[in-house]
């Protein structure tokens, strides 16, 4: 397994009446992933970490890599549903492609191993963590930082953006009653 930097990992628990979720923030260089379980309303932070590919491998290596670290995590952590950060426009048309590959690879893992997906745009994620949809990136790491009592701002910034998308999740599916 080349997940790298695996930086929180709780032991698990087999609480029937909670959903894990497995958040993502899509990239090629680093794909920010948590896995959050709520039961009885208390979110609880199981693992979180990213996945990096070096920029000296083919494209379709990087997707290979992305899409079995992502089956790794679904194995090992067994979440019942996904949410998946959704691309907004970049200026940059070469980096919206790239990782638009790479949020198609997510994708297609997430429905081979028979994960529920649920995508989210920046905009939702930050209006359901911060009350905000134009909020800072630093504050919502803060805020994740805060709802989790993490002791610090998960590293790098695609992780606290994966917790942020599950925590939007977890939100919505309330609202929505999954």
């Amino acid at each position: 397994m080349v997940i790298r930097k695996n930086i929180m990992d709780k032991k698990l628990t087999t609480q029937a009446s909670g959903v894990r979720v497995l958040g993502i923030d899509p990239g090629t260089a680093t794909v920010g992933w948590a896995i959050i379980e709520e039961v009885n309303g208390v979110l609880c932070p199981l693992a979180f970490g990213h996945i990096s590919t070096e920029k000296t491998e083919s494209e379709e290596n990087r997707l290979c890599e992305i899409s079995y670290d992502i089956r790794s995590i679904i194995e090992k952590y067994q979440p019942q549903e996904a949410a998946v950060e959704q691309l907004f426009f970049f200026k940059n048309k070469k980096t919206i492609i790239s990782i638009g590959q790479s949020r198609g690879a997510i994708l297609l893992t997430l429905e081979q191993k028979n994960v529920r997906i649920s995508s989210y745009t920046p905009l939702q994620v930050k209006q359901s963590v911060t009350g905000y949809g134009k909020a800072e990136k630093k504050q919502v790491q803060l805020m994740v930082k805060n709802i989790l009592k993490l002791t610090s701002v998960p590293k790098p910034d695609d992780v606290a953006d994966a917790i942020a998308v599950a925590i939007c999740h977890i939100n919505s599916r309330k609202i929505n009653s999954f």
